[in-house]
């Protein structure tokens, strides 16, 4: 899943990119009582830089900052920063896992069904939960998830370009 291709979101520009500095992502990491490592700077930087990312994608990315990383080291950092409150863990139906900055309040998400782009959406009511249950089981709910699914202003244009095409070429009148 990619997040490009499309223009910042009401919701995006309300909650801006985090500071990337490396004394910032530090006192990030510091703050959620981890330890400052070079792989945890820079998945924090990849994350920051590109929200919604796989760990394949991250491990690109940090890969040629620390040619010595390996997949699994991402993956043991992403797991700190979800536990730490650092970064959320996002699931859309048929993806692999996503994971972005954006932590600590009630947002959803929106995804293209075509091109798989993903993009923050605040929550209509403002405070979780968005949904109560007709019968939560016995369950104190906490949190409601929302994905919805649509296709982005990008896919919007590529397909009705598709669809209506330049003008069929004609043989009426040919002889």
């Amino acid at each position: 899943m990619t997040t490009t291709g499309m223009t910042e979101t009401s919701a995006e520009a309300a909650h801006p990119a985090p500071v990337r500095t490396v004394d910032a992502l530090a006192d990030s990491i510091r703050a959620a009582g981890l330890k400052v490592t070079a792989p945890r700077l820079a998945v924090l930087r990849a994350l920051a830089d590109a929200p919604h990312s796989t760990a394949d994608r991250l491990f690109t990315d940090v890969r040629t900052e620390l040619p010595g990383t390996s997949l699994q080291a991402v993956y043991g950092v992403l797991a700190a920063f979800t536990a730490g409150g650092l970064a959320r863990k996002i699931e859309p139906s048929g993806s692999a896992a996503l994971f972005e900055r954006r932590v600590g309040d009630n947002h959803h998400h929106i995804v293209c069904t075509r091109c798989g782009t993903v993009r923050d959406v605040d929550c209509a009511v403002g405070e979780a939960p968005c949904l109560t249950p007709d019968d939560a089981a016995g369950f104190a709910v906490r949190a409601a998830e929302v994905t919805y699914w649509g296709l982005c202003p990008a896919c919007q244009v590529e397909l009705a370009t598709t669809l209506t095409g330049p003008p069929l070429l004609s043989n009426k009148g040919a002889r």
